[in-house]
């Protein structure tokens, strides 16, 4: 048994269960699914920036990803399709002093809700948005979605998607984010010292972490648990500030992870009481 050290101190049955709603478990995450691995990353990061639990907020959208804003123990939001960013926003321009993350899926983030992704990172509001990018809609059937690789099967592209992805690191890089990353979540390691250091950052931080969606993708591509780990593995190369434009996901080739960007400039509210709120002279 581990146990945690404070005023409170109890016994744990997992160093993670002070941050979990144990009642809720288990989890509803399919077996080989690599959500709850990202899942772990996060908690293990929000545990590691030691600041105030209270002051923190998840905000999950629809999807797969959404159900971890009800599986944690902090603060939680879980929205409506598409709109978990305008839902951070407000709740950061509420209250400046919030640590808010955004932890939900490709199509959740960037299908329905690409249009709020891009002005949040324009206008850098400070949050953590964590991607989970499983190629698909995996919860609802295993549709098309913006992320899809081209001739990759869905249910609603049987014989291939005929379109080009999104490149998520470029979108980002090309709206103004001030923090990008890219890991899969074979990458635990990496990817919760990138969690955490975003934590820790001022402005709007974005982490794409590609994970399998054996179900339905995995299924539908012919594509094995143990062959997707394979792939995360032997067909992935770390290249840190690589060029944002390099970033497309095409596992016939290396796809590039690491960090790419990590800029300082003044956040919205910064900007905002510099304008509105100005100290007395």
């Amino acid at each position: 048994m581990a146990s945690v050290s404070g005023k409170n101190s109890q016994k744990l049955d997992h160093p993670l269960d002070d941050l979990i709603r144990t009642d809720r478990i288990p989890h509803i995450w399919c077996s080989a699914c690599g959500i709850g691995t990202v899942f772990a990353s996060c908690l293990t990061a929000i545990k590691g920036s030691e600041l105030d639990l209270n002051n923190f907020v998840m905000v999950s959208g629809i999807g797969c990803s959404g159900r971890a804003a009800g599986y944690v123990k902090l603060d939680s939001f879980h929205t409506t399709h598409g709109r978990a960013i305008p839902y951070a926003t407000g709740i950061k321009l509420a209250n400046k002093d919030l640590n808010v993350i955004v932890f939900s899926g490709d199509g959740d983030l960037f299908a329905i809700g690409g249009n709020h992704f891009i002005h949040a990172a324009r206008r850098n509001i400070d949050m953590t948005v964590i991607c989970v990018n499983n190629l698909n809609y995996g919860m609802t059937g295993g549709q098309v979605a913006a992320t899809t690789p081209y001739m990759a099967k869905s249910t609603t592209t049987p014989s291939g998607n005929p379109e080009d992805p999104f490149n998520l690191p470029l979108m980002a890089y090309a709206s103004g984010a001030s923090y990008i990353a890219r890991w899969t979540m074979l990458h635990t390691r990496e990817l919760t010292e990138t969690i955490l250091e975003a934590l820790l950052k001022k402005g709007f931080s974005f982490i794409e972490v590609l994970s399998p969606c054996p179900v339905n993708y995995g299924r539908r591509n012919k594509e094995k648990s143990f062959d997707t780990m394979k792939l995360y593995q032997e067909n992935t190369i770390i290249k840190n500030n690589a060029d944002p434009s390099e970033l497309d996901i095409d596992f016939s080739r290396k796809v590039i992870l690491g960090k790419f960007l990590d800029v300082d400039k003044p956040t919205f509210s910064e900007r905002y009481e510099q304008i509105y709120r100005p100290e007395p002279q």
